[in-house]
């Protein structure tokens, strides 16, 4: 398995397992998945990308991942409101380690808020990036 989905697996667990999380957005809607429209509300785990991490180590890398949450409402009080429980949620503590890779630094680099042009669709980008290190 490749570090980037090691993370997506780690994240999505961690998310479905938080109960303010799933208080805003079932566990059957925090997916990866590629159609639109999203279902509502949901989140979905979109782009990413894996980058050396800094230093001559060769088995430590960084994973950026987009996770987009997604809410039918003129506003984006709600698309806040699950984006601030994805925060709280991923600072709790240390992702789980699935014994191929150990997870380090994992902090929110940006939160955006968009509204969709239907008009009716709130949409928040939680962009999260990971410190991957391969287990020895």
């Amino acid at each position: 398995m490749s570090a980037d989905l090691a993370v997506q697996k780690a994240l999505r667990a961690r998310l479905v397992g938080n109960s303010a999380v799933t208080a805003l957005v079932p566990a059957m809607s925090i997916l990866d998945r590629n159609a639109r429209p999203a279902p509502d509300p949901s989140i979905v785990i979109g782009e990413g990308q894996t980058l050396p991490a800094a230093g001559i180590a060769r088995d430590v890398q960084r994973v950026v991942l987009d996770m987009h949450c997604w809410r039918k409402e003129p506003s984006t009080a709600g698309t806040k409101a699950i984006a601030g429980a994805v925060r709280a949620a991923l600072h709790a503590n240390r992702l789980a380690s699935d014994g191929k890779f150990h997870f380090g630094d994992c902090r929110i680099s940006a939160m955006r808020y968009l509204r969709d042009p239907d008009g009716e669709t709130s949409h928040a980008v939680v962009t999260v990036e990971v410190l991957v290190a391969e287990a020895s």
